[in-house]
């Protein structure tokens, strides 16, 4: 096994005037003579589904499961060709419609076999699709119809209502309406009224044939138009073509062939990340390309791992909090096994873990104890998984090594953007030492890290840390009709993607902080936190707050200076005489302002993740004498969760309480 597994391919340069010093730029051991290029014979992702079709034309494709009145039963599939054919009828009713190739076609609903036609029937007829979705903010939806010229709109049942309600404000863009299921009258009429047609999927499907000329396609066509949040303000449309999009799906494949075992016919991914994520998107293409079948989740997390044990997935992509969940389960079930199971699962865990430890890889570290112990564990994921893959967020080291050692499979953590296609970088599964790391990168892209002064980073030191940059052939093409924002992160064909990284000895990448004050929550949603804090200060009870949360937990705390004649106010409603200092500390008081914040924070539109479920009351203001903000009044934040890091994992901890 190499010691390192990246290669230097260019040195790194000083600072010069106005720009920052940056360190070597480093390939993949797997892509030292050159990077993965996309084939000649390929031009768009319908190639890859079309190449499958005609190989496996009657192999299980897309599953669902059948729901009786009472529960959910077995899977049940359409084959490459079912889907195939409803993908040609619907690309020619999209023609029949009006479109053309480069036109803009919206989806907007939760993971099922209906998106994944929509998205290659626009596939087929060489449409840009543009996945439409709620949770970046009220009004989200209409901006992206309007923004990207969104003239059609595959809709899910449940979300046409939402469609409908902002026809006034997008019918100038918007003409078709097609429901992956039924359509009311009144639905029909209420969209007529703003001269827009609505369809349910059977009245489209038999508007199209199966008997028509497809466009042809290029490589520099537009494959999809990705929303995405990450700053304050309107969300940006990531511009991908089909050549960044096939490359990261053919790259997929190359890194498995390489360390692993490539997906094949007999392969079942289960899908409930989002398909409006580019991330669950590749991984299904990907699937499609080789055959594989993609069994859908119900789109209810309390039934998620029910709808794993009937699928038993051999794939897994998964994000830190799913397998937090299930790494729970089986402890909660272990501590209840008795002391005797107890002792034997610990010996065998021990056990495997050093032999992970020393290199030994998965199927050979130990044995006897994933067939006498573990196999129960592996029974969390339906008993066949062999491929666990996480991304999204940060995966606590402590549960990527629970993992490791119990679930029978490979594990790799990958890290990526919308503006990457998704991954570009990957831990190796069976290097254990990858662990805590996102890993190398990918086949199609080169790294470096660029040096960040004011926060300290040296991308040229002995332990180089810095801004990751990345550049190759996975990239986005910039932000639609952004031009200005695509200037901001792309800079001599560098795209700068705001997180610190830290290059270990093996040439794995650890992402260590953010450049600017924006992170992910454990769920994987962006949080804009100056923005934020800008909406509660909104409320009158408050001098000042400071809003924390991190990507290994799912909700957010803060630390707030209130307004002391406020809760001197409340103290005299409530006959409370205690003085200001002693009202901070008080339970109610506490709960008082708290929520007072997320009344301000809910009529200001804020989301569900962005309210707070804690809060610390500081009587002193933050002031420069300890460092807390600059002369400027700007929140300095690592030093504030220096000073605060007892309280806040106390509001943690008290918020966990109070949720169970």
């Amino acid at each position: 096994m190499p010691e390192t597994f990246t290669v230097k391919v260019e040195e790194g340069r000083p600072a010069t005037d106005g720009n920052p010093s940056a360190g070597p730029v480093y390939r993949s051991i797997y892509a030292k003579d050159g990077l993965l290029e996309v084939p000649s014979d390929l031009e768009s992702p319908w190639d890859f589904f079309r190449n499958s079709v005609k190989r496996n034309p009657n192999s299980k494709m897309l599953g669902r499961r059948q729901k009786t009145e009472s529960k959910a039963g077995s899977y049940i599939w359409l084959t490459y060709q079912e889907v195939y054919d409803a993908a040609l009828r619907m690309g020619s009713a999209m023609k029949s419609r009006g479109l053309n190739p480069g036109d803009r076609c919206g989806i907007y609903g939760s993971n099922c076999p209906e998106w994944i036609i929509a998205m290659e029937a626009c596939n087929s007829c060489a449409v840009s699709y543009v996945p439409l979705y709620d949770t970046l903010g009220p009004n989200a939806v209409e901006f992206i119809i309007n923004h990207a010229e969104v003239s059609i709109a595959f809709v899910q049942e449940k979300k046409i209502p939402s469609i409908l309600s902002c026809l006034a404000q997008c019918s100038s863009n918007l003409k078709t309406i097609v429901s992956f299921g039924s359509v009311s009258t009144t639905q029909k009429k209420e969209a007529e009224e703003h001269g827009v047609s609505c369809f349910s999927w059977d009245e489209f499907l038999q508007l199209g044939c199966l008997d028509w000329d497809l466009p042809s396609k290029k490589k520099t066509d537009i494959c999809t138009i990705m929303y995405t949040s990450g700053t304050t303000g309107d969300p940006k449309g990531v511009v991908i073509k089909n050549e960044a999009f096939m490359a990261e799906v053919l790259s997929v494949d190359d890194i498995l062939m390489l360390t692993d075992r490539v997906a094949a016919e007999d392969d079942v991914y289960f899908s409930f990340l989002p398909l409006a994520h580019v991330y669950d998107q590749i991984m299904e293409t990907y699937c499609i390309s080789k055959g594989s079948s993609i069994g859908f989740w119900q789109g209810d997390v309390r039934f998620l791992l029910e709808d794993v044990q009937a699928l038993q997935p051999t794939m897994f992509c998964g994000v830190p909090r799913v397998y937090d969940r299930i790494c729970a389960g089986i402890k909660s079930r272990l501590s209840s096994a008795g002391v005797l199971r107890s002792t034997l699962f610990q010996c065998a865990y021990n056990y495997k873990l050093k032999y992970l430890e020393k290199g030994l890889p998965q199927h050979k570290a130990a044995p006897l104890f994933d067939k006498l112990v573990f196999d129960k564990t592996k029974q969390a994921l339906g008993g066949r998984v062999r491929i666990l893959l996480s991304g999204a967020a940060p995966l606590p080291r402590h549960v990527e090594e629970f993992m490791r050692v119990t679930s029978g499979s490979t594990l790799s953590q990958g890290y990526g953007l919308t503006e990457s296609c998704a991954g570009c970088f990957t831990a190796i599964g069976d290097v254990y030492s990858m662990t805590g790391t996102v890993g190398v990168p990918m086949t199609t892209i080169e790294a470096r890290l660029e040096s960040v002064p004011e926060m300290e980073y040296d991308a040229l030191s002995n332990v180089p840390r810095g801004e990751i940059c990345l550049r190759g052939n996975t990239l986005f093409s910039g932000y639609h009709k952004r031009e200005d924002l695509t200037k901001e992160v792309m800079v001599d064909g560098w795209f700068h993607t705001g997180d610190i990284g830290e290059w270990q000895p093996n040439g794995a990448m650890k992402i260590i902080d953010r450049k600017k004050n924006i992170f992910k929550l454990s769920q994987g949603e962006y949080i804009a936190v100056e923005n934020i804090e800008n909406n509660y200060l909104q409320c009158p009870l408050i001098a000042s707050i400071w809003v924390y949360g991190n990507s290994f937990e799912s909700f957010l705390v803060a630390v707030v200076v209130p307004e002391r004649k406020a809760i001197e106010d409340w103290a005299i409603l409530h006959n409370v005489s205690d003085d200001f200092k002693s009202l901070c500390d008080n339970l109610k008081a506490r709960k008082y302002i708290l929520d007072e914040l997320n009344s301000t924070g809910q009529k200001l539109q804020l989301r569900g993740f962005e309210l707070l479920k804690a809060i610390h009351l500081e009587p002193n203001p933050f002031d420069v004498e300890r460092d807390l903000i600059t002369p400027t009044f700007k929140l300095k934040r690592p030093q504030l969760l220096k000073y605060y890091k007892d309280h806040i994992d106390q509001l943690y901890k008290e918020a966990k309480g109070a949720m169970q």
